[in-house]
C-alpha cells in the first residue's frame, strides 16, 4: 500500500491531497502559505456565504463582530436572502404593558403553523425606568422595515429587532399624535393625521435617524388607517378632526372621512386623486396586499368587503370590486365592543378580531363568551377570493396591534 501512494504515477498535485505524517511538509516552491479565515474574505463573498445560513443561526452571527454585525443589516444582505427563498413573511402581534412588550409570531406561508410567544427586551434600561412605559404607546401604529418592527406612539417611537428580539428607543414624531396612520413606503416610514391641529405628514428615514415634515395632508383625520403599495401612501377613514375655524369652513358631519382615502405619491411629492369605498360605510380595518388595498367597511348592522386596484401601471387602477365578506359570527356586534386587525401577507389578507375598550365590562357580563371572541383569525386568499379559518391568536396576546415582517 505504501508503495502504491509513492509511486511515480502520481502527480505532485494528487500526493499533496493526502496527508504524510512521516515528513514534514514542504511546501511547493511555487505557491505561497496563506492562512485564509472566513473574516478576511471581502464583503460581497462574505455576504453570499452569510446569507445561506438558516434563520435560528442570525441572531448568533450578528455578536460576531461589529462588521458581521452591519453586514447583516445591509440592504444587500436582505437582497440576497429574498433571491436564495430565504425570507420568510411572519405576522408579528405585539402587545404593550407597563413594563413590557409581548409578541406572538405566525408564519402563515406556506402552511398554518401555530403562535410562537415571546417578549422584547429593552437594550437600554432607562426605556423602562421612566414608569410611564404604555402611555405613550396606547394606541401605537406598527410598521415594518426589513426585519425591523416599529412601534410608534403618541410623540415616542421603539425599534424592534425580531432576530435578536431587543428594544431600541427612536426619536418620537416631531408632532404628538394619536390614532394616526402610519405605513412604510420605500424603506422609509411616513405618518399622517391624528393631530387636530395640523395636517402636517411626516417621514422618518432610517438612516439618518431623524423625522422631517414632507408635506400637508388635503384632510385633517383621526382615527385614520395607513397602508402603502406601488410607491403611494394610502391615508384611509376616519373622523374629521380640527379647530372651531376649521369647522365653520367644512360642511357635513365628522364622518363624512369614514370612507374616504387620500392617496400621496412619495416620490412625484404629489396627492392623488381622493377615492372613496362606492357604498360609503365607515372603514374598520385595511391593508395592502397583492397589487390592491383590502378595504373591510362596516354599516352599522353588517360589514362589506372591499378591494380597489392600487397598481397604476395597470389598466383597472383605481377600480372597486365588492368581495366575499368574512364569515364572521352573527353575535358580533358592530360598535366599539368589537375592532378589526387587517394585515396583507404575500397573495393573503389575514384579519384578526380584537375586543375593545370595554371588553372588561363585556367579560363580566358573560356576553363575551356569545360571539365574541378574542383573537379569532381569518385568512382571506387574494388568488382564489374564498376565506379560511385561521388559528387563533394565544389569549396572553391582549389587545394587540399586528404587522407583517419579512424575516
Amino acid at each position: 500500500m505504501s508503495e502504491k501512494c509513492n509511486s511515480r504515477h502520481f502527480s505532485w498535485l494528487m500526493k499533496s491531497c493526502f496527508p504524510n505524517n512521516q515528513q514534514s511538509h514542504q511546501p511547493c516552491p511555487f505557491t505561497t502559505s496563506i492562512s485564509t479565515t472566513l473574516s478576511s474574505l471581502p464583503d460581497d463573498l462574505l455576504l453570499e456565504c452569510l446569507c445561506r445560513v438558516p434563520n435560528s443561526t442570525l441572531p448568533v452571527l450578528s455578536l460576531v463582530c461589529h462588521r458581521w454585525a452591519l453586514l447583516l443589516d445591509s440592504p444587500s444582505f436582505h437582497h440576497l436572502r429574498l433571491n436564495h427563498h430565504l425570507i420568510t413573511l411572519t405576522i408579528f402581534s405585539i402587545s404593550i404593558s407597563n413594563s413590557s412588550i409581548f409578541a406572538a409570531s405566525h408564519h402563515l406561508l406556506p402552511t398554518y403553523s401555530s403562535w410562537k410567544i415571546s417578549s422584547f427586551s429593552p437594550k437600554h434600561q432607562a426605556i423602562l425606568e421612566s414608569g410611564s412605559f404604555y402611555s405613550p404607546f396606547s394606541s401605537p401604529r406598527l410598521a415594518s422595515i426589513g426585519r425591523k418592527i416599529y412601534i410608534i406612539g403618541r410623540s415616542a417611537m421603539l425599534q424592534c429587532d425580531s432576530w435578536t428580539g431587543t428594544v431600541t428607543q427612536m426619536p418620537g414624531t416631531l408632532i404628538p399624535r394619536k390614532k394616526f396612520a402610519a405605513a412604510a413606503v420605500a424603506g422609509k416610514l411616513y405618518v399622517a393625521g391624528g393631530c387636530p391641529r395640523s395636517v402636517a405628514v411626516e417621514e422618518f428615514d432610517p438612516e439618518m435617524n431623524t423625522w422631517r415634515v414632507v408635506c400637508d395632508a388635503p384632510k385633517k383625520r383621526y382615527g385614520c388607517i395607513g397602508a402603502s403599495i406601488d410607491g403611494v401612501l394610502y391615508v384611509i377613514g376616519g373622523l374629521r378632526v380640527g379647530t372651531a375655524a376649521d369647522e365653520a369652513r367644512v360642511e357635513g358631519p365628522p364622518h363624512v372621512y369614514a370612507s374616504t382615502m387620500d392617496l400621496y405619491d412619495v416620490e412625484g411629492n404629489v396627492w392623488l386623486r381622493s377615492r372613496s369605498v362606492p357604498t360609503g360605510g365607515c372603514v374598520v380595518a385595511a391593508t395592502a396586499a397583492a397589487g390592491h388595498i383590502y378595504i373591510l367597511s362596516s354599516h352599522a348592522v353588517d360589514l362589506s368587503f372591499w378591494k380597489f386596484n392600487a397598481s397604476r401601471k395597470c389598466p383597472r387602477f383605481g377600480e372597486w370590486d365588492r368581495i366575499k365578506t368574512p364569515p364572521l359570527a352573527g353575535q358580533v356586534r358592530l360598535d366599539s365592543t368589537v375592532r378589526f386587525s387587517c394585515i396583507g401577507v404575500g397573495e393573503k389578507v389575514v384579519l384578526v378580531q380584537v375586543m375593545g375598550c370595554i371588553d372588561d365590562i363585556l367579560r363580566r357580563s358573560g356576553r363575551a363568551e356569545r360571539g365574541f371572541k378574542e383573537g379569532l383569525v381569518l385568512v382571506y386568499d387574494c388568488a382564489a377570493g374564498e376565506w379560511s379559518r385561521g388559528v387563533d391568536m394565544p389569549e396572553v396576546i391582549r389587545r394587540p396591534t399586528c404587522v407583517c415582517v419579512e424575516c
